[in-house]
C-alpha cells in the first residue's frame, strides 16, 4: 500500500467514526507548499468528545498497530498515539491529540476543508497561515523549510501576515519568521 492510499484510509476512519480531526505535518505543508518525502501521516484529533481517539484506534486496528503506551511529544507539548501499518511498506500513523494551549485551540477551530492534490480528495487542514506559525513553532530544520516553502507558494501579499505576526511575537519565533521570509528565493 502506498503512503497516500494509507492516508485516505485513515482519514476515511475518522470521517466514519465522526472524528472531529485535521491533517497535519507534511500532508499539510504539502498542500499548502512544496510536498516533500514523509513516511508518516499525522492527524490532530479533537478530544474534545471522550473516547474519539479510542474508536479511531479501533477502526484502525485491520490497517494500523497502534503502540498501547501513549507518548508525550516534546514537539507539539501533546499526547500522542504511535501507530505502524500493517503493510509493507511500513509507514507511521501518529494521533495528535488536541490540548489545552491558546494557538492549538485557534488553529483546529480555524480548520478548513480544502482538496489536498497528492490524496486526491478533500480533507480538513489547518489554514496556511496557522501551518506556517506551528512549524516556526517547532522549529526543526524540516519545519523551518516547510515554513519558507508555505510562505513561498502561497505569496506573503496573500497571507494573513498580521495574524501570523501575532502568533510569532507570542511564541518568541519573529526571528525564524524572518529568517524563512528572506529565505524565500526571488522571482526571476
Amino acid at each position: 500500500m502506498k503512503l497516500e492510499e494509507l492516508a485516505v484510509r485513515v482519514i476515511e476512519a475518522a470521517e466514519a467514526e465522526g472524528v472531529d480531526f485535521m491533517g497535519v505535518g507534511a500532508i499539510a505543508a504539502g498542500a499548502y507548499g512544496v510536498p516533500r518525502s514523509t513516511r508518516d501521516i499525522d492527524l490532530l484529533v479533537s478530544v474534545e468528545v471522550p473516547g474519539n481517539v479510542s474508536a479511531l484506534i479501533r477502526r484502525l486496528s485491520d490497517l494500523v498497530r497502534f503502540d498501547g503506551q501513549v507518548t508525550f511529544d516534546t514537539i507539539t507539548w501533546g499526547r500522542r498515539h504511535v501507530g505502524k501499518s500493517q503493510s509493507a511498506p511500513s509507514f507511521k500513523v501518529e494521533l495528535f491529540e488536541t490540548f489545552d494551549d491558546p494557538f492549538v485551540r485557534s488553529e483546529f477551530s480555524r480548520r478548513q476543508r480544502i482538496f489536498v492534490p497528492i490524496l486526491q480528495r478533500q480533507t480538513w487542514l489547518p489554514t496556511p497561515e496557522d501551518v506556517v506559525v506551528q512549524k516556526l513553532r517547532w522549529g526543526r530544520p524540516k519545519d523551518l523549510d516547510d515554513a519558507r516553502d508555505v510562505l513561498a507558494v502561497q505569496g506573503p501579499e496573500t497571507l494573513d501576515m498580521g495574524y501570523i505576526r501575532e502568533w510569532c511575537g507570542g511564541h518568541g519565533t519573529l526571528d525564524r519568521l524572518e529568517a524563512a521570509l528572506d529565505g524565500i528565493p526571488p522571482l526571476d
